[in-house]
């Protein structure tokens, strides 16, 4: 059964003083958290056991879990990276990916606790069976987008899914070569979870403060990802108040 993982460690220093005493993942609009949007989502394609990572003001999220547990009649496991502070998402990705690993559980979705999203986005990668990443293609990029140079090895017929190879990733490359963004959504197969957490011990060793989203180019050339593009369905990152207040018009218009 397939689990979805949801990063909630950060400390949201750019979103100050919203995230003075809470995470992101427990900001609200419409009087609905972050994370309990991104859970919902989740449900309506069947998924009911989650792996929630905290760290910062972790209390307040293990409580929160326990809440939605109850609300919704889901299993939410706690995992904690104690450095939170001090590491970014490669390392807090890993903990979670590792005890999946462990437990010998299934595929997972990987979510950006900070995420707001149109819910077909997790329709659209919840029923691929490879690992896959949602890509945007269709909004204008700028510096802080999360790009990637993609070569594609085959393209559906309505060019909505490319399976390809990862020829660079990272916020520093060239717009206008660039073939979309990463908007912090992917699925990991259980086939290539080995790989994928042996790839993330070599980041993490690298540098503490690595990105989760650079294993994915490795991870292309050992093994088949489907690039899900958004197609113009809509979504945001919430990293500073820009985001905030684009985030709001968008559950606006997700609410209707």
């Amino acid at each position: 059964m397939m689990i979805s993982v949801i990063l909630a460690a950060g400390m949201g220093k750019r979103l100050r003083p919203l995230t003075n005493n809470i995470p992101k993942p427990l900001l609200e609009i419409n009087n609905v958290t972050l994370l309990e949007r991104m859970i919902k989502n989740c449900i309506e394609v069947n998924i009911f056991k989650f792996i929630i990572v905290v760290g910062y003001n972790k209390d307040k999220v293990i409580n929160f879990a326990k809440y939605l547990e109850k609300k919704y009649k889901i299993n939410i496991e706690i995992i904690e990276n104690k450095r939170f502070d001090v590491t970014n998402t490669s390392v807090s990705t890993y903990l979670a990916s590792k005890y999946i690993q462990k437990n010998d559980l299934d595929d997972f979705l990987l979510i950006n606790g900070d995420n707001v999203i149109d819910p077909k986005i997790i329709n659209k990668i919840a029923s691929r069976k490879s690992t896959s990443m949602i890509i945007d293609n269709f909004k204008d990029l700028n510096e802080e987008s999360f790009k990637l140079i993609i070569t594609p090895k085959h393209v559906s017929k309505d060019n909505s899914i490319v399976c390809g190879i990862i020829e660079e990733i990272g916020k520093e490359i060239d717009i206008t070569s660039s073939t979309g963004e990463f908007i912090g959504v992917s699925k990991i197969s259980k086939d290539d979870i080995g790989q994928f957490n042996y790839i993330l011990e070599q980041l993490i060793n690298e540098d503490e403060q690595n990105y989760y989203d650079f294993a994915f180019k490795k991870l292309s050339s050992i093994s088949n990802i489907d690039f899900v593009l958004t197609k113009g369905l809509k979504w945001t990152e919430i990293d500073d108040m820009n985001d905030w207040h684009h985030a709001q018009c968008l559950i606006q218009e997700f609410d209707k």
